[in-house]
């Protein structure tokens, strides 16, 4: 497997310049798809323009000046994700990584107060022995609980301190929901209703943003909030 990155082949998340140079930085494997996480070095020079060069962003990450979701990575090929927050002390600024509506991942401001959790996804559920549930997250983390009260897709509130449950946005009809994938990526809509589909096929989420109406597969809704949405949402730009 190459090391190398050309720019015309970055994955189409990344939201970078594709022909001002030749060759891009390339993420190394970790909790989140290559296709839909940011390398640590292109959020500090690209994204943040916080220095010039890569030997700049290079230094900078292994002073341990950049958090990832409140612990400092000082890896500059480490990847950033869907709802992880990058937060830099020295500076007092803080950020949530999502989805634009264009599918481009975005670093949006938040405050510190927004920026002692994030939102979690539960893609999976083992049950271990002695009857302990282990929750699979989408962000990497395993979580154990000792209640069976949460299904899968469900999204839990962790605190970042001590990965506590503060609260659960549950896979239901009427909840507010970001999609993570497919031609609708990016956009907040309600739960209006679940099919699932008895064949080998995906399930699929019928979905409602005020008189428009869409599905999508089940897996790429992302519930964050609700009545409304518990996290900072991107601007939308008109260009």
């Amino acid at each position: 497997m190459s090391n190398h990155l050309k720019r015309l082949n970055a994955p189409r998340a990344l939201h970078l310049h594709r022909k001002e140079y030749i060759w891009t930085v390339k993420g190394e494997p970790g909790p989140h798809p290559l296709t839909a996480s940011i390398p640590l070095t292109l959020v500090v020079r690209d994204y943040l323009q916080l220095c010039d060069t890569g030997r700049e962003a290079k230094r900078l990450i292994a002073s341990g000046e950049i958090h990832v979701d409140g612990s400092p990575r000082k890896r500059r090929k480490f990847t950033c994700g869907f709802m992880d927050v990058i937060s830099i002390p020295t500076l007092k600024k803080d950020f949530r990584v999502v989805f634009d509506q264009r599918g481009k991942l975005r670093l949006i401001p938040i405050s510190s107060a927004e920026a002692a959790w994030k939102l979690c996804q539960i893609k999976n559920k083992t049950i271990l022995k002695g009857g302990t549930i282990q929750l699979n997250l989408h962000d990497g983390r395993n979580l154990l609980v000792k209640e069976d009260t949460y299904h899968t897709y469900d999204v839990l509130k962790l605190s970042l301190k001590d990965t506590k449950i503060m609260d659960t946005y549950a896979f239901a009809k009427g909840h507010i929901s970001m999609i993570v994938g497919g031609s609708h990526i990016g956009q907040t809509a309600s739960i209006e209703d679940m099919e699932v589909i008895p064949s080998s096929k995906p399930d699929l989420a019928k979905m409602k943003d005020g008189d428009r109406e869409f599905s999508t597969l089940q897996s790429y809704v992302f519930p964050i909030g609700k009545n409304k949405p518990a996290i900072t949402l991107p601007e939308v730009r008109i260009q």
